[in-house]
């Protein structure tokens, strides 16, 4: 992820899932058309901008990407977020994996929602 100020647990980016790599590329163009976003690639399968307000991904890799927009909050300490999600009801979909820039995991809180929690250690 983009640097910037991260406060913890607090929204902090919002990830689109996408099918492939050329829809990536329709998709960032159109952003940077229309709103003027800037955009850092991490390969063929990812980006990334803050110059959406909330940072923003687009994921177009098949192992990890969402099945719909996913709402990334910010934690100084994955492990403790994680073992509260679980205590308070919550289900691991997805359990912690690295990517470039720190880790992250994601869950579905007790009426189903998917949602993410990612640190930069």
């Amino acid at each position: 992820l983009m640097h910037r100020p991260h406060h913890p647990n607090q929204i902090d980016y919002i990830e689109f899932p996408l099918s492939n790599p050329d829809q990536l590329a329709r998709t960032e163009s159109f952003f940077t058309d229309v709103f003027g976003w800037a955009y850092k690639n991490w390969g063929e399968d990812y980006s990334d901008t803050t110059s959406s307000g909330v940072g923003s991904g687009l994921n177009a890799d098949s192992q990890h990407r969402p099945g719909q927009p996913l709402v990334v909050i910010y934690s100084d300490d994955l492990t403790a977020a994680r073992a509260r999600i679980v205590a308070a009801g919550g289900t691991i979909t997805c359990d912690i994996f690295a990517f470039p820039g720190g880790q992250r995991f994601h869950f579905r809180e007790p009426s189903g929602i998917e949602l993410a929690v990612w640190a930069d250690q």
